[in-house]
């Protein structure tokens, strides 16, 4: 399966409104698909994320000349190459190689990993909760109404983007709004210390319905992460940035997470990704993927929790939620899921990734070379 063209689509959207966390406001989007075609006519598609005129040229430039004439079944080594180069243009090469194995081997990609163990997977409806609004917390709490309107059972937003007053003020107020059947997830995104992330268990052990409590601080003092999971009556999760299995061993050893969040985009190649998830069974965890930023790359993700093994013996816990982004974002529909009134995401069943790539949105927010 010698690999004879590849195209790129560079995507952009301008926010009508910014929206942020506790990393500052986002005021646009931007993917970078691309589809590797074989000569025999069997193609496959992958993502990234990241500035788009630094991924074109390295496309141009430098991968796409070297991947042209090569075997599309060597995907191990040629994602090790290239992930020296550019580790999320190798994620997304990765995923297009899987499905290209898939499609040649007649399966769809869970059939080609071993096969699944469930239809469906849980999402929960991911927020970004602050907004240059006065009335942020109303704003927010308007928007988690409508999603939950949708059907949704469990819901992150933001803190750690402003005071502690005002993030509790609005934590109550969602509170109030979902109610206790609601499972809540708060994320900070290593915007603490670990004094300042303590100060949230007085509230935690008043709530029920914490699902966890998300990279409350930077990963560089693994012992105060270890510390603070002792003494907090919810789950800590973290990992998103995590670029393989290796970086997660040393915070897995030291009891430094409940839950680890490896991203598809993130990490070396959907492969180390799979390898993550597998690691979180070796050492007893939860692995919940981190999602945020692309709609193929959450689909793997899809795939990889359908084809994992049971965390738990429970009958209605026994495999983690998947992010699913609900904010403005056109490129959450390139791919053609929506979640059930239940807050389900039914697996795919055709060939190779199991549906197409909506070339409507594609070509309507293709980027044009412009500055941003």
């Amino acid at each position: 399966m010698k690999i004879v063209r590849i195209e790129t689509f560079p995507l952009f959207h301008r926010l009508e409104k910014p929206y942020g966390d506790a990393n500052g406001f986002k005021r646009y989007r931007t993917c970078y698909l691309i589809r590797i075609i074989t000569e025999s006519g069997i193609d496959g598609w992958g993502e990234c994320v990241d500035w788009l005129p630094a991924l074109h040229v390295g496309f141009t430039k430098r991968i796409i000349p070297f991947l042209l004439g090569k075997q599309a079944d060597s995907r191990l080594s040629l994602v090790r190459t290239i992930q020296k180069w550019h580790q999320r243009a190798a994620s997304a090469v990765s995923m297009a190689l899987t499905e290209i194995a898939a499609k040649a081997a007649d399966c769809s990609v869970c059939e080609l990993w071993g096969g699944r163990y469930r239809e469906e997977i849980p999402v929960y409806a991911s927020f970004q909760s602050y907004s240059d609004s006065p009335q942020w917390i109303s704003r927010s709490v308007s928007n988690v109404e409508a999603q939950l309107k949708k059907g949704f059972e469990q819901i992150k937003v933001k803190i750690g983007g402003t005071s502690f007053k005002e993030d509790v003020r609005h934590i109550n107020a969602l509170q109030h709004t979902a109610g206790s059947s609601i499972t809540m997830i708060l994320d900070a995104n290593q915007s603490y210390d670990a004094a300042a992330a303590f100060k949230w268990e007085r509230y935690f052990s008043e709530w029920t319905n914490i699902g966890w409590l998300e990279e409350p601080f930077p990963f560089d003092q693994p012992q105060d992460y270890a510390m603070l999971r002792s003494r907090l009556s919810v789950p800590v999760a973290g990992g998103e940035n995590m670029k393989g299995p290796a970086q997660y061993v040393p915070l897995l050893s030291q009891r430094c997470l409940d839950i680890i969040q490896p991203d598809v985009m993130h990490v070396n190649g959907i492969d180390e990704f799979r390898d993550c998830l597998q690691l979180a069974r070796y050492f007893g965890v939860r692995a919940s993927a981190h999602a945020y930023d692309g709609s193929l790359s959450r689909l793997y993700a899809l795939f990889a929790q359908a084809c994992l093994p049971p965390w738990s013996k429970m009958k209605n816990d026994h495999i983690e939620p998947i992010e699913w982004d609900v904010m403005e974002n056109p490129f959450t529909d390139l791919v053609s899921l929506q979640p059930s009134k239940k807050g389900m995401v039914h697996i795919p069943k055709g060939k190779g990734i199991g549906t197409e790539i909506n070339m409507e949105i594609v070509n309507r927010y293709k980027w044009d070379g412009s500055a941003y």
